[in-house]
């Protein structure tokens, strides 16, 4: 009967999701004119693309955004949750704040991250704000259409996807444990370090 139950789910999953990756992995070996696939089995499109440098260069620069982005996620997303979970003594409190937390989630990827150029372009509120300053001179082309520009997207996108399981996990530890360490003469730093980020 529980196979029966999954049968639906499954037949989803294999039509919508394992038959196109089937497919895509059946035409990769196939041969290609200007205009057309020609059935066959080739090595050339692996080939092409393993020994291009601009293959080379799109992974090692994905790898360096995923390792900053996942970096600063992480700060900022124990730190948020470190918050919540250990000042914000009030449950009510917490609640509203995490929910303060997924506002920007209620909007679509693409608005919020169109959101940026009015903030970060060359007449946005940062330029506008160091120029009026004179912090600057004129506007600082980096902030927008840049590596940083994508790693803050990437960042801004992403951080309470790091906020929620960490949160989570700082809510289960047993408090007890926390004034044990006090009492153990632990100072705040060590007691982070040896017993929250452990338990997290």
């Amino acid at each position: 009967m529980p196979y029966l139950q999954i049968l639906p789910l499954m037949a989803i999953l294999l039509f919508f999701l394992l038959a196109p990756v089937v497919v895509i992995g059946i035409v990769s070996f196939w041969d290609y004119s200007e205009f057309d696939l020609i059935p066959d089995f080739v090595w050339t499109n692996y080939e092409e693309l393993f020994e291009s440098s601009v293959t080379w260069s799109i992974y090692l620069s994905t790898l360096k955004f995923t390792a900053i982005t996942w970096v600063c996620t992480t700060v900022i997303g124990f730190t948020v949750a470190y918050f919540l979970a250990f000042h914000v003594r009030s449950l009510k409190w917490q609640i509203v704040l995490f929910l303060v937390c997924t506002i920007p989630f209620w909007t679509s990827n693409i608005i919020r991250m169109i959101a940026w150029i009015p903030v970060l372009g060359r007449h946005g509120i940062v330029n506008d704000g160091l120029i009026g300053l004179g912090v600057i001179n004129e506007p600082l082309e980096w902030l927008l259409y840049s590596d940083f520009a994508v790693i803050l997207a990437f960042v801004h996108l992403y951080t309470l996807f790091m906020v929620v399981p960490i949160f989570n996990s700082m809510m289960r530890i047993d408090r007890s444990v926390i004034e044990a360490a006090y009492d153990a003469g632990a100072s705040s730093w060590r007691t982070l370090w040896h017993v929250i980020i452990p338990l997290c």
